[in-house]
């Protein structure tokens, strides 16, 4: 790896900018992660005022945490203010522990990232849905519209497959129905293989078929109705559109590609949602939570769901298991010493 700076002579700032590309080149962490470590990073050289790697130790650390957990953040709505919480002061702890780690694998002299703990949060609740409240949300978009069919194709996949919605946002439309599976680069670049159901394959092939545009891109955006129920273009908002694209009234292009947005596609579950009367927060997430707790309760064993889901660390799916921990516990409270 080469720099245009020495590392054990840059300032912190330099070699902030240095850790930023090795976090995005050699670790092949996305954009939005290298924006995560720079705000984070950014905060802490702002808040300290250090100017060399050698001015971190335990007490800047020890301040720059109390400051941290003093700190208020202002509610989503704006009407009310709450301190930063411990999950997100550990995600500052983390970014600046990787930094300390790149600085002594360049053998830059500064605190040992051993040094920096995590604060203890509270183990994570997961927010369910039921295999009834999951049906209804299937079933909700209008099948007879180009739109519905996409949206229930959308939620059909998100089921089968428990891909994070970004990786279902980058699918590329040219997939073989005829075999069960797709390969997705997930996060950190890394591939993993997700399977299709014969539900998702039904439905995958029944949008394609109505799909007449020639975008790239597996989910696309479709723009208002015609008298047939069918998606439309508005002059409006198309640009770059040929005279024949013009005529075909399903598809509206207002950019390069058509491609839904993971923003759009948390918009599109939610609605359907609260069409079902389904009154708790839906979100693709949730689907995959499904799709994870489906599997466990089925028997399926605590690796494989771990491969499934893409997550480096067992750890993470290991939030789970509380679902199956429960099932458990109806079992033995349900038939245990009713022989009494």
């Amino acid at each position: 790896m080469s720099h245009n700076i020495s590392p054990t002579s840059s300032p912190i700032s330099d070699l902030k900018q240095q850790f930023l590309e090795y976090v995005e080149i050699e670790k092949g962490r996305s954009l939005k992660t290298v924006e995560n470590y720079d705000r984070y990073l950014s905060r802490f050289l702002e808040h300290t005022k250090i100017k060399s790697p050698s001015d971190i130790n335990d007490g800047v650390v020890r301040e720059y945490r109390l400051w941290l957990n003093r700190q208020e953040t202002r509610s989503q709505k704006g009407l009310s203010q709450t301190t930063l919480k411990k999950k997100t002061q550990n995600y500052y702890m983390i970014a600046l522990r990787a930094f300390l780690k790149y600085m002594a694998r360049m053998d830059v002299k500064s605190m040992s990232p051993d040094r920096i703990e995590l604060a203890k949060i509270p183990e994570r609740s997961l927010d369910l849905i039921s295999i009834d409240e999951l049906g209804r949300l299937l079933n909700a978009p209008d099948t007879d519209t180009l739109r519905g069919v996409r949206d229930r194709t959308i939620m059909e996949l998100l089921f089968s497959t428990g891909l994070r919605v970004s990786e279902l946002c980058s699918l590329p439309r040219d997939i073989n129905l005829n075999l069960d599976e797709l390969s997705v680069r997930g996060k950190g670049e890394k591939v993993r293989v997700v399977f299709l159901s014969e539900e998702s394959k039904k439905w995958l092939k029944i949008y394609l078929d109505k799909r007449d545009d020639m975008d790239d891109a597996l989910f696309v955006q479709i723009f208002g109705k015609d008298s047939n129920g069918k998606g439309t273009s508005q002059t409006g908002v198309v640009k770059k559109v040929s005279n024949l694209e013009k005529n075909s009234p399903k598809l509206a292009i207002n950019r390069d590609s058509l491609r839904l947005t993971s923003r759009s596609v948390e918009r599109i579950v939610k609605q359907y949602a609260i069409k079902a009367g389904i009154s708790k927060k839906v979100t693709p997430h949730i689907i995959r939570h499904s799709f994870a707790t489906d599997l466990l309760r089925n028997g399926a064993d605590l690796r494989s769901v771990q491969m499934l889901l893409g997550h480096a660390n067992i750890g993470t799916t290991q939030i789970y298991t509380h679902v199956t921990d429960s099932e458990l516990r109806r079992v033995h409270q349900k038939f245990h010493s009713k022989g009494k």
